[in-house]
């Protein structure tokens, strides 16, 4: 049974940072993508960045490029997000998601998510 789990989440002040932890367990498929998303109250998910196997392909949302970081540590079967510079409109529940192949910014794609972790960012 695949199981994802995230970490990190909490309340900052704007301008601040955040470093967001995920793990994804019992896959059968020797390599996989890992995904960030995240969900306002009343808004749809949306994607903010993923991350290829290798770690050399990383995509990002047009709104969080330049501040928010995606790398991961396959020996430590961790992926991380890195946020600065954080704004109060970064405010959500954050998701970790897995899928086979690439990365993608197609939330379907994704096979096993995990139960998030909120950001909460003030002004």
């Amino acid at each position: 049974q695949v199981q994802v789990v995230e970490s990190g989440g909490g309340l900052v002040q704007a301008g601040g940072s955040l470093r967001l932890s995920c793990t994804a367990s019992g896959r059968t498929s020797s390599t996989y993508a890992m995904g960030w998303f995240r969900q306002a109250p009343g808004k749809e998910r949306e994607f903010v960045a993923a991350i290829s196997w290798t770690g050399y392909s990383t995509y990002y949302a047009d709104d969080v490029k330049g501040r928010f970081t995606i790398f991961r540590d396959n020996a430590k079967n961790l992926v991380y997000l890195q946020m600065n510079s954080l704004k109060p409109e970064d405010t959500a529940g954050y998701y970790c998601a897995t899928k086979p192949g690439d990365g993608s910014g197609w939330s379907y794609e994704y096979d096993y998510w995990g139960q998030g972790t909120q950001v909460t960012v003030s002004s």
